[in-house]
């Protein structure tokens, strides 16, 4: 298993390598320039070269490419260029909300979800099946968006019960803190449990139909037994999978729900350094989510053997 990781971890060196120059690339050769938003519009030409000599953007692509890279194997992620602070530094201080979010969604998710796809498994073709089917179509077609802003219509405009937008630390206190969480976590969590759901009851349905899931019933083991002992546990693989991705993406930057609730995370982040052209921020930013994907598959691999012995890398 050492060794495995070990291989991973190298495996990623190239990717993450590919991943810089397609950055990099995209970045200087899609259409704006940062001088002209720093400048603003009535910029004389001798304005924007100056301050495209004080950010290095007057230097050969490939100078300014091992430059950055220079940078980043000594971890420095640079300097916004909008506002002058370190990359690092702005990271860190909107990494709290994302993963705050992250985190309250897919363990809620995962509560929910898996009891209610491994019921539907079990009651295959009745109402109950039914209705977890129709929940997942319903949670695939409405955007979050529109989940979002109708949780805010009901419990914060109509019944007042919860403030519209903001983020608190939980340092500032729990109740602060849940109060401004409740909302966009359960609106990325309608998606959430109607993906997993629907994943769990299809793997639980193959798993089924296996010639072991007789066996074990034809030995009078209790029909509880079979399926959470026997069942569950083989069809968790597929169940892992998508929980894992799911935490990537949102640990990514969830743009729309961070948006809609005000919330200063990293995927408002990512937007306002995009419309700015903030080329350090948007770089560190892609970079960092692809290492979160590329640890997160690590772990999955790593969990798979644990979950199921007959796992072998």
């Amino acid at each position: 298993m050492f060794g495995f990781i070990l291989r991973r971890i190298f495996a990623s060196i190239p990717v993450m390598f590919v991943v810089t120059v397609t950055i990099f690339m995209l970045l200087r050769l899609t259409p704006g320039d940062p001088a002209s938003v720093i400048a603003g519009d009535n910029a004389t030409a001798e304005q924007l070269a100056r301050i495209r000599a004080q950010l290095g953007l007057d230097l050969p692509l490939h100078q300014q490419f091992f430059d950055w890279m220079w940078r980043l194997a000594h971890g420095d992620f640079g300097t916004s260029i909008i506002s002058g602070s370190p990359v690092s530094a702005l990271i860190v201080d909107r990494i709290e909300p994302t993963i705050s979010l992250a985190l309250a969604t897919i363990t809620l998710s995962v509560i929910i979800a898996v009891p209610l796809g491994a019921l539907a498994a079990a009651r295959q073709g009745t109402w109950v099946d039914r209705a977890v089917i129709a929940l997942s179509v319903v949670g695939f077609s409405i955007p979050v968006f529109v989940i979002a802003y109708g949780l805010i219509q009901i419990f914060a405009v109509d019944l007042r019960w919860l403030p519209v937008q903001g983020f608190r630390s939980i340092r500032s206190g729990v109740v602060e803190f849940g109060q401004r969480m409740i909302m966009p976590t359960l609106a990325l969590t309608f998606l959430y449990v109607a993906l997993i759901a629907r994943i769990t009851r299809t793997s639980l349905l193959e798993v089924l139909g296996e010639d072991y899931i007789r066996t074990a019933r034809a030995k009078g083991i209790s029909e509880r037994s079979v399926f959470m002992r026997h069942a569950l546990r083989n069809a968790a693989v597929p169940i892992i999978t998508v929980v894992g991705i799911g935490f990537a993406l949102l640990v990514s930057g969830v743009v729309v729900t961070e948006s809609v609730f005000n919330l200063p995370g990293v995927g408002r982040l990512t937007i306002d350094a995009v419309l700015a052209r903030d080329y350090p921020v948007v770089q560190a930013v892609i970079l960092l989510s692809s290492l979160v994907y590329v640890l997160i598959n690590l772990a999955i691999d790593v969990i798979y053997v644990l979950v199921d012995p007959r796992i072998r890398y």
